[in-house]
């Protein structure tokens, strides 16, 4: 069975972070755009926020409110990608420093639309405090904390490593886990008591049981997700979880998501047409499974989950 993928909204710059909201319009953050624009049901498009910089991941708190990964803004070009070599696809990436730069951050809409800063430091594992380096994803659990990667900044050929922050519904951050290599995608279990996180680079999907407070109390490498693409490359971004805890992972290199079981278990690979698959979002009813298309700039869209992607319904 191939699904069919329903195009939303397209001629978005590099989009990220899909929220679907109760009306069925998403939210999506314009990377590339310094914006989080609205997608209506019927492709209608809105400006629902003016963020400047990079804004990444979102999310929504309980009272409405949408958290903000704001990266700092980059750049972009046409390059060779994963590297200037023959066989490499040329996509429009980040380049590098933006020309209008704005202060990593965690950033929160209000109600109204304004755009404020939540919070812009950490406390490390060491206790010192720190500034965020690159804000990439963030999910919210049912207390209202919340959980946020930082991709680390890069500095020419030096990045900072980074890890797992923990964030209260007061907006106090503090680093519970260091260090990861390139974290990203986060999202919890749906009975709240287990944290995924994706590392782009090694592709990897940790699986983290979580205490009180937002400690972490154990560890394991749950999957890797299949590399393919252009040379056999790949990466893993943006994530989410279904309602009978399969973890969906945004794929790059091949494009498209990989999903895998409670267990580890890959129980499909479904391919995309653009090889910066981004990252995923459920609608309220886990039916549609949003997906972001950042190199070509689309928002689609698979229906019928997850009998069009894994061929059968949940017992």
């Amino acid at each position: 069975m191939t699904p069919r993928v329903r195009e939303l909204a397209r001629d978005l710059r590099f989009p990220e972070g899909p929220v679907v909201c109760a009306d069925g319009s998403v939210l999506v953050s314009e990377l590339a755009g310094g914006c989080i624009t609205r997608i209506g049901p019927d492709g209608s498009r809105a400006s629902f926020a003016t963020t400047g910089g990079g804004p990444n991941g979102l999310a929504r708190l309980p009272d409405g409110r949408m958290l903000v990964c704001q990266s700092g803004g980059s750049s972009w070009a046409a390059r060779r990608w994963p590297f200037d070599l023959p066989g490499s696809v040329e996509l429009t990436l980040p380049s590098g420093p933006s020309d209008i730069p704005e202060q990593p951050r965690l950033q929160v809409v209000e109600a109204d639309g304004t755009v404020n800063t939540a919070v812009a430091t950490f406390v490390a594992r060491d206790g010192a405090v720190l500034p965020l380096g690159r804000p990439s994803d963030v999910c919210v659990d049912r207390t209202g904390g919340f959980w946020m990667t930082d991709s680390g900044a890069g500095h020419g050929r030096k990045r900072g490593l980074t890890g797992v922050l923990y964030g209260t519904p007061d907006f106090r951050l503090r680093e519970v886990l260091f260090p990861l290599e390139l974290p990203n995608g986060v999202a919890l279990s749906p009975d709240g008591d287990l944290l995924y996180v994706v590392e782009t680079r090694t592709r990897r999907v940790w699986e983290f049981s979580i205490g009180a407070d937002g400690e972490l109390e154990g560890a394991r490498g749950l999957a890797t997700v299949p590399s393919g693409g252009p040379l056999n490359f790949g990466g893993a971004d943006g994530c989410c979880v279904d309602d009978h805890g399969r973890i969906i992972v945004a794929t790059l290199g091949t494009g498209g998501i990989s999903v895998f079981s409670p267990a580890g278990e890959l129980l499909a690979a479904l391919p995309l047409d653009d090889p910066m698959t981004t990252n995923v979002a459920f609608d309220a009813r886990n039916h549609a499974l949003v997906i972001t298309l950042a190199s070509t700039g689309r928002l689609v869209a698979i229906d019928d989950w997850p009998v069009a992607v894994l061929g059968h319904a949940d017992e």
